[in-house]
């Protein structure tokens, strides 16, 4: 393909699937600057490996593969293993605003599901991949992905058991 080519093909999935992408990091890595780190190195490698996308995919399929995998390596690494990265909240500075505290009981739950149970759920019920879509990019069987979303499904409905009767 030809460098304009690619530039332009690159900007048109720029515009349509960074915001997505940048969703689907942050739900993986829980941190807003990694997660915006984790897109430009998602765009970054598409640019650098355009010439070995086969089509076979959609754009979104291939970028989504690359965006988990990048988060991945990143959980991965030696420096995110060893720092600290939680912040309490007599470290913050006095917001502008008062703070109204929202209710992150599901997100917490889907954080806290193993990592393949996670994935699919953010995948299917965060990004709204179809089925076939997920097998693209998980590169896995169709029976295991249907599996760990039943078993997602199921330990997310006893996590938030008390939450659904409080409502």
């Amino acid at each position: 393909m030809e460098r304009d080519q690619r530039r332009e093909w690159l900007e048109q999935a720029i515009a349509r699937w960074e915001k997505p992408i940048l969703h689907l990091c942050f739900a993986y890595l829980g941190d807003t600057a990694l997660a915006e780190d984790a897109v430009q190195e998602t765009f970054l490698k598409a640019w650098r490996h355009y010439d070995r996308f086969r089509g076979e995919a959609g754009d979104k399929t291939w970028l989504m593969r690359i965006a988990m995998n990048t988060c991945k390596d990143q959980l991965k690494s030696a420096w995110f293993r060893n720092t600290d990265r939680s912040v309490t909240p007599d470290l913050l500075p006095e917001g502008s605003v008062p703070f109204v505290e929202r209710d992150d009981t599901v997100t917490r739950a889907v954080m806290s599901l193993p990592p393949k149970l996670r994935e699919v759920t953010l995948l299917r019920w965060y990004q709204g991949l179809s089925l076939e879509e997920m097998v693209q990019v998980m590169r896995v069987p169709r029976s295991t992905v249907n599996y760990r979303l039943k078993k997602a499904k199921t330990m997310l409905q006893g996590s938030l058991e008390e939450w659904y009767d409080e409502e």
